[in-house]
């Protein structure tokens, strides 16, 4: 594009040597000069960033539809920035420190044994003394997931950084530990040290007699702050459970303002959602499964501080039926805004006591559901006489008949309103009877209900009166269902033979089977308040439903202990008012008037 003008006015004296063009490269070119000029004697230095080292990514195995492992070493894919403000050519660097071997450190106590390793300073495993898995044989429960640890070369106790390449510095470095034991008994106090001479860390850990510890993390670049996040990271929980499969019960959580919430695998998203950010204002947060749990928590000398979080899922492959599939690594990281960032961590079981007496309380990690205003009665009831009964399989039959004792005045009540309607059962059907011909939406069918409630009133018949035992024991199975599933107490705890562990269910359907034999016996003995025949025989197929249920679904066999024994204390009751109340003759019916 030209830039002479189109309609050029004459020339006002001799002719400029110079083209319009040629002037503007002149200036455009000497403008240049004395820009380079300024910058380069009088203009700010830029600061200088060092040159880091970029070490070969880990690989893992390759698996056909999953992420590579190598492309799930961080939490965040943000592009490497450099964390400290200060310049690299004045700030000091830190000496060069760490180790020329890793090795493994042993810390123990009545509770755990946890096993750091000195590359990363991070957890390798860590053992709850008084808990079995779920492999046969049963051996020490190990919290860490060891195969997706290794697969993704993450740990327990990692850091999580805004910049990749330190975090993997920092989470790989040969960290010196404190004195010259490889093995301590708590209480003790260990601390890891690592520095390149530019990244500098600091991982402090006190252990004591019980189920938390603290941890006091500095993390500093060329001598500036930079923000460093401990993460649980490569799987939680219980990994040998078959039933359930593990990972449906793996959430992570916090808590905001008194609100716990928690987060299934299925709705964490991948480690690139959070790039730079932290999410803050939290109490607490953590990772749990049905029975266990890790929290980070505030520093007992400051339960304000506010936490931020991050959480994600990887994945590492499982074999289904001979072939590899993704499954997916829960995982999250806690982080401070101070430094030195410090925290305390609670690991171990969701014991609802203990977890009531933490400061901040944590008993809400138990979850009852829905039901919990009838399961944790329930469930403290059961504890109680446990206290007096040392085995739960028969704290759980003296709470099936004290609960029994407590509702039988309401089962008299609805034998008496039972008798009562077999009585004027015939009467019923009449009416009934006459109108059968018509459809339910026919407005003659409003005409048969006035008549049958016009019988129930004159007899002084409450149609309910004879469901409300069966009515309430409904809710007390759903939620000793929910206290006996999710209670740290029951896991495990065996009642008598084979009966080896009642929150789950019965291996030889012994139980379910006795269930459905005795509530079939109960039933038999109950007189039946309906004369449709239907309706009789799918009142004497119900036992055999509910034994069914308990063979294919896994219902903890402490519920089927309760209805077991529940059927079993209705046989007799129902004997003893058989006896003292005989069933009436039935009344003749009456004729309805001609209209």
């Amino acid at each position: 594009m030209s830039l002479t003008p189109s309609n050029p006015l004459p020339p006002l004296g001799p002719k400029d040597k110079f083209s319009p063009e040629l002037r503007i490269i002149l200036a455009s070119f000497l403008s240049i000069l004395v820009i380079a000029g300024y910058l380069k004697y009088f203009g700010p230095k830029p600061p200088e960033r060092p040159v880091q080292p970029n070490p070969a990514a880990v690989s893992g195995p390759s698996t056909p539809g999953m992420p590579n492992a190598a492309n799930n070493q961080s939490p965040s894919t943000a592009a490497p920035s450099t964390p400290s403000t200060a310049s690299a050519s004045t700030a000091a660097a830190s000496t060069v420190t760490g180790e020329s071997q890793e090795r493994s450190i042993i810390v123990e106590n009545a509770l755990y044994r946890v096993e750091f390793s000195n590359r990363g300073a991070v957890v390798k495993s860590w053992q709850l003394k008084q808990f079995r898995d779920d492999s046969k044989p049963p051996k020490t429960l190990d919290l860490v997931h060891n195969p997706a640890a290794v697969y993704n070369n993450t740990w327990p106790f990692a850091l999580v950084m805004d910049d990749p390449e330190l975090q993997k510095l920092a989470n790989t470095g040969l960290y010196k530990v404190s004195g010259d034991s490889s093995n301590f008994a708590a209480p003790a106090d260990i601390t890891f040290t690592w520095s390149d001479g530019h990244l500098e860390i600091t991982k402090k850990f006190h252990f004591d007699h019980s189920y938390v510890l603290t941890v006091e993390t500095t993390t500093l670049y060329n001598g500036s702050r930079v923000k460093a996040g401990l993460a649980w990271r490569g799987g939680f929980g219980d990994s040998t459970v078959t039933n359930p499969a593990p990972i449906t019960t793996v959430n992570v959580f916090y808590d905001e303002s008194g609100k716990l919430t928690t987060i299934g695998y299925k709705k964490l998203d991948s480690p690139e959602k959070w790039g730079n950010v932290w999410q803050g204002g939290k109490s607490f947060v953590g990772i749990e499964d049905r029975y266990f749990a890790v929290v980070f928590l505030p520093p007992a000398d400051a339960l304000t501080t506010p936490l931020e979080t991050r959480y994600w899922r990887t994945f590492y492959p499982v074999s289904v039926n001979g072939k590899d599939e993704p499954e997916a690594v829960p995982e999250v990281a806690a982080a401070t805004s101070t430094q030195p960032e410090r925290l305390r961590v609670f690991v171990g079981p969701k014991d609802y006591d203990l977890l009531k007496k933490m400061q901040p309380p944590l008993h809400s990690l138990v979850n009852f559901g829905w039901l919990e205003i009838i399961a944790d009665p329930l469930f403290h009831g059961l504890k109680w006489i446990h206290s007096y009964v040392p085995n739960w399989g028969w704290s759980i039959v003296i709470l099936t008949l004290l609960i029994n004792m407590v509702l039988f005045p309401m089962r008299i009540s609805s034998y008496k309103s039972t008798m009562k309607m077999q009585r004027v059962a015939p009467e019923i059907k009449q009416i009934q009877d006459r109108y059968k011909k018509y459809k339910l939406n026919d407005p003659r069918k409003a005409d048969m209900n006035k008549e049958v409630m016009a019988v129930y009133q004159r007899e002084g018949i409450n149609p309910v009166g004879s469901c409300i035992p069966q009515l309430l024991q409904l809710p007390i199975w759903f939620g000793l269902y929910r206290a006996l599933q999710g209670t740290i107490e029951l896991r495990h705890a065996s009642w008598f033979g084979w009966i080896t562990d009642l929150s789950a269910k019965d291996p030889y359907y012994v139980l379910p089977l006795l269930m459905g034999v005795s509530m079939y016996a109960a039933s038999r003995m109950t007189p039946m308040t309906t004369t449709d025949p239907q309706q009789a025989q799918m009142m004497k197929l119900m036992p055999i439903g509910m034994a069914g249920m308990f063979m294919i679904i896994p219902y903890p066999s402490g519920l089927a202990v309760y209805i077991l024994t529940s059927s079993l204390v209705g046989v007799l009751q129902q004997w003893y008012l058989n006896r003292a109340h005989p069933q009436p003759a039935p009344a003749k019916p009456v004729r309805a008037a001609k209209k």
